[in-house]
């Protein structure tokens, strides 16, 4: 995978015509509930922030190229559970790890439709809740919109962030690491992980 992720980086770089189509792919993969498993998604929109931050290719085109491409993910998602959602357990990967559909369905039946936006931000999660939302019927106007909201935060927010990353390291790297930079940096992973973890255990709290 993570040699995928940097051959597709590398074919960004030396051709940034086809750039936007690579990540409307790569976004499109990482919502798609059967390529998901298999396709570094995330950190291949993360790293293309980096490329944002060199001028390599445009934050605007990039960002959008990465919303299309994970709407028509879930979108289509959606519609196999619609329209194949009793077969879908016996079918790859679903035969092979059932609790992945079943931990979708329950997440579903606890947040109704805005489980289809809170999947968006969860790796575990993102494939399987667009499958559980068609199979369970979930109306399709409540569903297009809480995709779509959900696409428009997700995309640009993974390239922002590779675009600060690439920031805070260069930064780092001029100012010989200086001492608040360092202290920054941390205080803010720490809020951020602390902030996750809090979510976490809101939303899928251990169980007893």
């Amino acid at each position: 995978m993570e040699h995928l992720a940097a051959e597709l980086l590398a074919f960004i770089k030396a051709n940034p015509g086809w750039a936007m189509s690579v990540i409307a792919i790569t976004a499109f993969g990482e919502s798609f509930a059967f390529l998901s498993l298999l396709f570094p998604g995330t950190a291949i929109l993360v790293a293309s922030g980096g490329l944002v931050q060199a001028g390599v290719i445009p934050f605007f085109s990039t960002a959008i190229a990465g919303i299309v491409g994970a709407v028509l993910g879930d979108a289509i998602s959606f519609w196999l559970g619609q329209k194949f959602g009793p077969l879908l357990p016996g079918v790859w990967p679903f035969r092979r790890h059932p609790e992945m559909l079943e931990r979708g369905a329950a997440f579903f039946r606890r947040f109704g439709g805005l489980s289809v936006f809170i999947g968006r931000f969860f790796g575990p999660l993102r494939a399987v809740i667009p499958l559980a939302a068609g199979t369970l019927h979930m109306p399709v106007g409540l569903f297009y919109v809480a995709n779509i909201l959900s696409a428009l935060i997700w995309a640009p927010a993974l390239i922002f962030s590779g675009q600060l990353i690439t920031l805070i390291t260069h930064s780092l790297l001029r100012s010989g690491t200086s001492s608040f930079m360092l202290v920054a940096t941390a205080v803010a992973a720490i809020v951020i992980v602390a902030v996750l973890y809090l979510l976490r255990r809101r939303i899928a709290p251990d169980r007893k």
